[in-house]
């Protein structure tokens, strides 16, 4: 086994490892972000909708790695990249939309 081949083989299992802790920590982030929610309707439909898609990107990722084939590996793949880019979306419209409570309650937002 060449130095080269060992070389891409430990920078590709250093990927993974930082990856995995990376959506495991996305998780955990969109669960405290949840929590911070106020306690409305409307928080707690898109909270729950964001709770879901990023619980997704894990869950979907450590599936890909253990794919059994390349076609398995791309198709696991593509739903992470497609509940991390809803994940995007709902958490940006959260964050549009505690702006907008904060200023309603006449708070300063930052």
């Amino acid at each position: 086994m060449s130095e080269c081949f060992r070389m891409e083989n430990n920078l590709k299992a250093d990927f993974v490892a930082k990856f995995r802790e990376r959506t495991k920590r996305f998780v955990v982030d969109v669960i405290e972000l949840y929590r911070s929610l106020p306690k409305t309707e409307e928080a707690r439909i898109i909270g729950k909708q964001l709770l879901r898609s990023a619980s997704s990107v894990g869950a979907n990722y450590r599936a890909a790695c253990g794919a059994r084939s390349q076609a398995e590996f791309h198709s696991k793949t593509s739903i992470v990249i497609e509940e991390a880019d809803e994940s995007i979306y709902l958490d940006g419209n959260i964050v549009r939309c505690k702006h907008c409570l904060q200023i309603s309650n006449g708070k300063i937002s930052g």
